[in-house]
């Protein structure tokens, strides 16, 4: 049985708990500390009247001061279009060779052009825009759907094989997953796809070999990528006579796309840029590209 005593040094009750010993004091909460929790309940009542906290069904209490995260997030939106209203109603109104003439027009899409690509582009593109395995450089002039800001524009506004009903769609076919050549003619037409922007691949040992991929390329490849290999715009279909390569240029990763087949994918960003942003952005990609040396 509990037995509460007074403590005869403090002079205190004892609650009647003991432990080794020790009995424990029934001290009182500090006045610091009922304060503090009087203060903090008072607080909250007015908290939960002034801003909206209880959840109601599919509701809550809206608070009779009316702020919430939402109002706040709108109304700082609403203001910084209304900052850039002067230069967006501009850029809106002139034609990218109006826009690309008017160089303080120009140092603001640089500005913005530089967050909406570090936003929306570099998580692919990198940061500096020339690009990574599989994704292409944006820095040069080799376009696969065409360079300058309107073909930009486009590619930004409706993707590449995206769900856009308006996409750009190409594909690279697997040739030889498809059976469509055998082995033999893979390792032939890579090696003289090859030898068109390497010279040094084209040897006395293997020249009969690049005959045979060439015949190959003649029959099978010059529909999409013409005649000279030098690419078509229209349907995607990339140069091959230069050195630049989004899926690798060794013979082995050439040999790779052949067989495998590509397909890249570019989602559109109509729903999530305005018109205008886009606008910006393809400015600001072709102005990049022309300003990297």
């Amino acid at each position: 049985m509990e037995v509460k005593e007074v403590d005869p040094v403090s002079g205190r009750k004892t609650t009647g708990h003991i432990w080794n010993g020790i009995r424990e004091l029934d001290t009182p909460i500090p006045r610091g500390v009922l304060l503090f929790l009087i203060v903090t309940h008072i607080f909250a009542v007015l908290w939960w009247v002034l801003m909206p906290t209880w959840p109601l069904g599919r509701t809550y209490t809206k608070g009779v001061l009316g702020e919430n995260q939402k109002t706040t997030v709108e109304a700082s939106i609403k203001e910084g279009a209304g900052a850039r209203t002067p230069w967006t109603s501009r850029i809106e109104s002139l034609s990218f060779d109006e826009i690309r003439a008017d160089e303080r027009l120009m140092e603001t899409v640089r500005t913005n052009g530089h967050q909406l690509f570090g936003d929306n582009c570099a998580a692919c593109h990198g940061r500096d825009g020339k690009g990574r395995e599989n994704y292409p450089d944006l820095t040069d002039d080799d376009w696969i759907w065409g360079g300058g800001p309107e073909a930009i524009a486009q590619t930004l506004t409706v993707g590449v094989n995206s769900r856009h009903a308006e996409s750009r769609v190409g594909q690279m076919p697997a040739f030889g997953r498809d059976e469509m050549l055998d082995a033999k003619q893979v390792v032939d037409v890579a090696t003289y796809v090859s030898s068109l922007s390497d010279p040094a691949v084209s040897t006395a040992e293997n020249v009969d070999q690049i005959d045979r991929g060439r015949e190959v390329f003649q029959t099978t490849c010059i529909a999409c990528h013409g005649e000279d290999a030098k690419g078509n715009p229209e349907l995607g279909a990339p140069n091959l006579t230069d050195n630049r390569w989004i899926y690798g240029g060794s013979l082995q990763r050439i040999i790779a796309t052949i067989h495998g087949g590509r397909q890249g994918h570019m989602p559109t960003w109509d729903e999530r840029l305005t018109p205008v942003e886009i606008k910006v952005l393809a400015v600001y990609v072709d102005d990049r590209g022309k300003r990297t040396p």
